[in-house]
């Protein structure tokens, strides 16, 4: 029989603006928000955490995070968060004055122990900047955390994907110092994932080892425009979230990756009659 699983739904690129605004004018990404944080709520089993892995804001302005608090209030499931580009530290930190970041000033980093499992938010956010970097501050609290309890598997997210996508003006915004994590990555093999954002559509690919995703966003999707043939640009397209499955096993268990499609689809529909033929 399967052991339950630890299960972390991971949503990032809320993007949320002040009440009657509309992300580039046409995308009501707080009714977006809504409609994720139903499916959330729904989802059975009942999920252990979601983790909001950056710009939660758009702009940001302290109106934006006082909306979004009143989204997410509808949520019935503990949550955490770390900045994206989008985002202000400080407002976040005033925002959620109870989340426990692992310094009073500077980078919102974060130690989150679930179970048998560590998750580590790491913040790629540079102020007044797209792109991603890990100072040195967060380089070493990274080191240093995986340093310990070196039996335990453990989680990564950050904004910012430390390897091109092949979206040309995303690639641009990525996590500059990418070899800078790597080298900690390879030193520390309880990590088991990376779980990133910022590109608004999944993706996966391995990084220094270690599977490396990308989660969809519940809004917009970035254009998928791998020939670079239209300037920047963003469609309607299905909207989702990851739920990471983390099942405990030998060694450091296993991680699955689910992207969850946020919406009402027919079904489910039975492959077997009461008599255990198949339907024809």
């Amino acid at each position: 029989m399967t052991t339950s699983p630890i299960t972390i739904a991971q949503i990032s690129d809320l993007h949320i603006k002040v009440p009657g605004r509309l992300a580039y004018r046409r995308v009501d990404t707080a009714q977006a928000l809504a409609r994720c944080i139903a499916e959330l709520n729904s989802f059975s089993p009942t999920i252990d955490l979601v983790v909001i892995s950056g710009d939660l804001a758009d702009t940001p302005t302290a109106a934006e995070y006082e909306h979004l608090k009143a989204v997410l209030a509808e949520l019935r499931l503990p949550f955490v968060a770390v900045p994206g580009n989008h985002d202000s530290r400080e407002l976040m930190r005033t925002a959620f004055p109870d989340h426990p970041y692992a310094a009073p000033s500077g980078p919102l980093n974060r130690h989150v122990q679930l179970a048998g499992l560590d998750l580590l938010l790491l913040d790629s956010s540079v102020p007044g900047h797209p792109h991603g970097e890990l100072d040195a501050q967060s380089l070493d609290w990274l080191d240093a955390t995986l340093s310990t309890a070196a039996d335990r598997p453990a989680l990564l997210f950050l904004h910012h994907p430390p390897f091109a996508a092949g979206i040309w003006h995303m690639d641009r915004q990525n996590l500059r110092n990418a070899d800078d994590l790597a080298t900690i990555v390879a030193r520390h093999p309880r990590v088991q994932l990376i779980g990133c954002s910022h590109v608004h559509r999944a993706a996966l690919t391995r990084f220094a080892g270690v599977p490396c995703t990308i989660c969809p966003a519940p809004n917009h999707a970035v254009d998928l425009d791998l020939a670079m043939l239209r300037p920047p640009s963003f469609k309607i397209e299905p909207p989702a979230f990851h739920l990471h499955a983390w099942f405990p096993g030998s060694g450091f268990g296993t991680v699955v990756t689910h992207q969850v499609p946020i919406g009402a689809f027919e079904g489910p529909h039975p492959f077997f009659n009461p008599d255990g033929t198949l339907i024809d």
